[in-house]
């Protein structure tokens, strides 16, 4: 079944392919009521996608589940929404999401992971109303883009700008679950009596119960932008604040599922059988039904996250051919990571008398200060536009471990409040980042066919730690880790053959820094020992893209054919060692080398003035090309020629889209290669199909009715039981068993109803 869809892809795809030919016009330079825009000019492999993709989606979504649709993007989450974090996965051409750039207005959010050290999650930095457009470049970003851990692909996400008259936005949604998501935006207009100065100021307000289990995912955010024009130039500022709180949905293993079933989670709201788990593991006893271990489950996990995320950007013409733009944005984030774990009891639990439960609070606790400053020009040469510019960030980071005191009778803390007053202070570490990042670049117009690109980057990153407290004195860490690489190329052309076709191709080279975190890259050994052998021994992950392709356009069609080879070296990975809430080190490895070869193909087709057709296959094979040797000579891990973890060898999407008389209606298909959570391939994940269908009205004949549309999703409409999120306690060498407690299964089908207003 398997390979006739996959198959079945690839004939779509190349059919689409075709359609220059079998449909041309004689009118070619028309425009396509385009889904997708494919990158036109680019020498990369590049799409966009616009607002109209997200509004169609389900109210809320994450702009993450969007790009899901574009070739060789494949992205999992264990909510309907793509936008509960610890689930959250992304993958492009085998990258994961730790080795992709994210940025918003050009600002980096950092690798988006979850405990981001230098970031935030795009989910929290703007709420997914406000987002205009979304850039994907699958195997490398431009030169420019401010991001020390793209490796591989990067996603640009562009706010909306306010609108040039008064007006806003309503929007009610209801759906599976009790959620409910409300969203407001005012618009001022110009205000001449300010320059002309235009602004928006908007509210998103969503909770839901989780799909199972109990308690629920809320959040807030208020999102500011206000553009005031300044000569032939403008001055951009914005403010974005996220309240965030998400209850966990708990790990699980294949044997679990085998075990409990896919609607096992942790044990909230029964209080009594945490606590009867807990004391059963501490002392001893037969743990209660139906309990094989301990990590079975827990009482519940959260993430709890506040961000303030601000900037300002001028941008500014010189003359006719020199621009120029100074951005300098700000971050502050405070936030935790909890489990309520029977691992490290409440003092005095075991006290006679004593109030104390059998289990505690552990949570993982993070503050983030940034500060940055991005600046760019441009000078137009006759045939040559020479670009240039520079991003210096500073980045204080706090990372610490403390356990919370519950009660045996009920639960006297919320554990979607932030936590006070420890017991309990395992270690605490302070983290300093400096990044320094300068590019240059020309893009020469050899003729009026072939236009070429040529520049270079340099990255330095100084990781900097600090102890401010640890209970085991041999945690103790201090020193510095750099990351450095002067001369990063890229290299590109451009080659329009006709009206219809062009060609391109590229070559970059890319760097990615070590992460200041006490829980994840170098750091998270806790060992003074290790930080002194990286900062001594090691070198920071690099990859070398090379890809090419050519892109069609006609009145009816457009799409576009990639290849591509990617080269790994300097590779880093860490292995998980158990249940992820012990918060084990996990072991740091240099996995070698890894070779990444491709094809990417997609197409959109209007088959009428209603109907369209979009189609993409993808075809990756990331493969480790060695063995994880230890300094013994030991063989840790087999490794070589398998299969990297996370990234499926076969992607294929499908989209009817109907438009017309005001009815719209979007059916949409996509299909997920088989995956891998074990660097040795012994444990994985089946493929699957997904389909979603989105079905909408757009009212209109008298002013209440003007601007009025209802909007209705289903989400996995046929209700497929499968595996979303692999990894999710962390990679591991190998599951033979299943027992490994890092998978999470997906959301089954679910309803919402959108009610829209434009005024």
């Amino acid at each position: 079944m398997k390979r006739h869809l996959v198959a079945g892809s690839g004939l779509a795809a190349l059919l689409l392919v075709s359609a220059p030919v079998a449909f041309a016009a004689e009118d070619s330079t028309a425009d396509v009521e385009a889904l997708i825009v494919y990158g036109q000019g680019q020498s990369r492999q590049v799409q966009t996608v616009d607002d109209t993709q997200i509004a169609e989606a389900v109210a809320g979504v994450s702009p993450l589940k969007v790009v899901d649709r574009l070739p060789g993007v494949t992205f999992q989450s264990a909510d309907a929404f793509g936008a509960y974090e610890w689930s959250t996965r992304i993958s492009i051409r085998g990258f994961n999401q730790n080795q992709l750039g994210f940025t918003l207005d050009g600002i980096p959010l950092g690798d988006m992971s979850y405990g981001n050290h230098n970031g935030l999650h795009i989910s929290r930095a703007l709420a997914s109303e406000d987002i205009g457009r979304i850039e994907l470049s699958q195997g490398a970003g431009a030169v420019s883009n401010a991001s020390s851990s793209n490796l591989g692909g990067t996603l640009q996400f562009f706010s909306r700008d306010p609108s040039a008259t008064f007006g806003g936005q309503a929007n009610l949604t209801v759906g599976s679950d009790n959620m409910h998501r409300a969203f407001v935006r005012v618009e001022s207009g110009e205000v001449a009596a300010l320059g002309g100065l235009r602004g928006y100021f908007s509210v998103a307000d969503q909770s839901t119960d989780k799909w199972k289990g109990g308690s629920e995912q809320r959040q807030r955010q208020y999102d500011l932008k206000v553009v005031l024009p300044v000569g032939e130039g403008s001055l951009t500022a914005f403010f974005n604040r996220s309240e965030r709180r998400e209850q966990d949905y708990q790990d699980m293993s294949q044997e679990m599922i085998t075990r409990l079933g896919r609607d096992w989670d942790n044990t909230q709201p029964n209080w009594a059988l945490a606590v009867a788990a807990a004391r059963a593991y501490n002392t001893g006893g037969a743990l209660p039904a139906p309990f094989a271990t301990v990590d079975d489950a827990y009482y519940a996990g959260a993430g709890v996250r506040d961000d303030d995320l601000f900037g300002a950007t001028l941008e500014m013409p010189v003359g006719e051919t020199f621009n120029f733009f100074v951005t300098g944005y700000g971050h502050q984030n405070e936030g935790q990571g909890l489990w309520y774990t029977p691992y490290t009891p409440t003092p005095g639990w075991n006290t006679p008398g004593s109030t104390a439960a059998p289990l505690s609070i552990r949570t993982t606790e993070y503050a983030i200060d940034r500060k940055g400053l991005i600046g760019g020009a441009s000078l137009e040469l006759g045939a040559h536009t020479i670009t240039g510019g520079l991003w210096v960030e500073i980045n204080k980071f706090d990372q610490a471990r403390r356990f919370y005191g519950e009660t045996a009778a009920s639960p006297s803390r919320d554990p979607l409040g932030f936590q006070s007053n420890p017991f309990f202070t395992q270690w605490a570490y302070g983290f300093d980042t400096r990044t320094t990042q300068f590019y240059l670049q020309d893009v020469w117009s050899v003729t009026e066919a072939l236009k070429v690109n040529f520049g270079f980057k340099s990255l330095k990153v100084k990781n900097e730690v600090s102890t401010v407290f640890v209970a085991d004195p041999t945690r103790a860490m201090s020193g510095q880790i750099e990351s450095e690489d002067g001369f990063l190329p890229q290299v590109g052309a451009v080659y329009t053959l006709s009206d219809q076709i062009e060609l391109f191709g590229g070559y970059t080279e890319n760097m990615a820094a070590f992460v200041s975190a006490g829980t994840a890259g170098p750091f998270a050994s806790q060992r003074q020992s290790i930080v002194d052998y990286v900062a001594a021994n090691l070198d920071p992950e690099t990859s070398k893209t090379l890809e090419g392709g050519l892109r069609f356009r006609n009145d009816r069609f457009q799409g576009v054919v990639a290849a591509y080879h990617v080269t790994f070296d300097n590779r880093l990975l860490s292995a998980s060692t158990a249940a992820p809430i012990l918060g084990l080190p996990a072991v740091l490895s240099n996995v070698g080398s890894i070779e990444t070869v491709g094809l990417e193909m997609a197409g959109e087709l209007e088959l009428s003035d209603a109907f369209s057709l979009y189609a993409s296959y993808a075809f990756n094979q990331s493969e480790y090309q060695d063995n994880v040797v230890s300094a013994l000579g030991v063989v840790e891990m087999a490794t070589a020629g398998k299969t990297v973890v996370g990234a499926p060898e076969n992607l294929f999407k499908l989209e009817l889209a109907y438009d017309r008389n005001d009815f719209y209606s979007r059916l949409g298909v996509a299909y997920t290669g088989e995956r891998f959570y074990s660097y040795e391939n012994v444990g994985g994940v089946d493929a699957y199909t997904v389909v979603d269908l989105t079905v909408g009205y757009r009212f209109s004949g008298t002013p209440l009715l003007e601007g009025l549309e209802v909007q209705a999703n289903v989400t996995n409409l046929l209700d497929e039981d499968y595996i979303s999120t692999i990894g999710s306690g962390g990679f591991v060498k190998a599951d033979p068993a299943g027992t490994a407690m890092t998978i999470l299964p997906a959301p089954p089908r679910q309803f919402f109803v959108s009610l829209k207003k434009a005024f």
